[in-house]
């Protein structure tokens, strides 16, 4: 049996913030402390410099431990690729004008394009996205692949429903009828399209990103 690989985990916010080297130490921290921030690592120098970092820099889809980026690198590679449509939606403010888009990701011709919507949240947008994505190739009679580089998307695709804290109100008006028109869709019909994430640590932007970073 191989040996399980060891960990050191860093708590940002937790009982008693720092650096790890157990899951049983590191849950005596977070346990019942109200919003913790923690993280595993497979290397205790990466995670003591974490520790004195931000925990934005490693926390979701797109951090990979540099010690894991050669390995995580030759998989994606192998994975890439260009015949596929790529999404993205970009939101000045978190919420704020939205706006999302589609392209082709071999030569990045605009497939679609819809907003500014006055009011919206990155992760609706790229939700938005993903499900015009799929209708536009079911009316295409293509299955054609999509990336997004989105999880919070792609699960909520997946599960047909969103979670999203944005009020409906007169300036969401018009993008949660959007919203609501993308569920009924995803509940009334079937794709083959796969979905797929973008290596953002690998490859870059995505070829459907706004360029506002």
């Amino acid at each position: 049996m191989a040996k399980a690989k060891k960990k050191f985990y860093v708590v940002w916010q937790g009982e008693k913030p720092g650096v790890y080297s157990t899951w049983v130490d590191c849950k005596m921290q977070v346990d019942g402390f109200p919003s913790p921030v923690f993280k595993s690592f497979t290397n205790e120098d990466i995670a003591k410099k974490a520790f004195q970092d931000s925990p934005d820099k490693y926390m979701g889809d797109n951090y990979i431990e540099p010690t894991m980026l050669d390995k995580y690198k030759k998989s994606a590679n192998s994975n890439f690729n260009k015949r596929t449509l790529s999404v993205d939606a970009a939101c000045s403010g978190n919420p704020g004008p939205l706006e999302y888009q589609g392209v082709d990701t071999n030569t990045g011709k605009k497939i679609f394009h819809q907003g500014p919507f006055p009011l919206g949240t990155v992760n609706i947008g790229e939700f938005l996205a993903l499900v015009h994505g799929l209708a536009y190739l079911k009316q295409q009679n293509s299955d054609m692949p999509i990336y997004s580089d989105s999880m919070t998307a792609m699960a909520w695709v997946r599960r047909k429903e969103i979670k999203s804290n944005l009020p409906r109100n007169p300036k969401t008006k018009e993008l949660y009828k959007l919203v609501d028109r993308a569920l009924i869709w995803l509940k009334s019909n079937t794709w083959k399209n796969p979905i797929l994430k973008w290596e953002t640590a690998v490859w870059g932007e995505i070829p459907a990103d706004f360029g506002r970073k």
